[in-house]
């Protein structure tokens, strides 16, 4: 069993449909928001949040996560508000942008990082397709503004990597950094 440091449902969800064996802890940190290097802020960000679970709780293996999405070099996190996601929604329609996910195992004092990036894109939208959108209250609380696996799907023209990582978590990056640390995800797995 290991530990996610996070609260996000749609990350404990995906975990769940691999058939991981984890509990869910969230961490108090403070994420850096860097748009110059927004791959090297979300494996930052996934780092800080699986080290100060990893310091509580120093006998699990402790995975962190941090998704951005990206729009020519810029980073858009989790919106403010209605306005923000309104916002974010008409800076990304119609146009192609990068969903970065850096995820971080801390595991014996011993930390492995790693980032999947997805492109997608977004059909064109008009004014009051966002506005209904974010009046549906699903772009609050998911970078970008949106959730590929709800309602926005019918925006998505196309998608180039992984769909798991445009949903919060890269899953077969998050295994493959799972195995190179020697970590079991599942109850019955054998560490390597």
């Amino acid at each position: 069993m290991f530990i996610l440091a996070s609260a996000s449902p749609r990350r404990r969800a995906l975990l769940r449909q691999i058939g991981a064996s984890f509990v869910s802890i969230t961490p108090a940190v403070d994420e850096v928001k860097d748009g110059e290097r927004p791959r090297d802020a979300v494996i930052c960000n996934a780092l800080m949040k699986a080290r100060k679970v990893a310091e509580e709780y120093p006998d699990h293996a402790v995975l962190g996560a941090d998704t951005a999405v990206v729009l020519n070099g810029m980073a858009f996190g989790k919106p403010k508000d209605a306005e923000d996601a309104r916002h974010m929604l008409s800076q990304l329609e119609g146009r192609q942008h990068t969903v970065l996910t850096g995820i971080a195992w801390v595991v014996d004092g011993r930390e492995y990082t790693d980032a999947a990036e997805t492109t997608v894109r977004f059909a064109p939208m008009t004014d009051a397709e966002i506005a209904a959108y974010v009046a549906t209250g699903e772009p609050m609380g998911k970078a970008g503004a949106y959730a590929i696996q709800g309602r926005a799907a019918i925006y998505v023209e196309e998608l180039h990597g992984s769909f798991s990582n445009v949903v919060g978590l890269p899953l077969h990056a998050v295994a493959a950094l799972a195995r190179t640390a020697g970590i079991a995800m599942e109850a019955d797995d054998e560490p390597a």
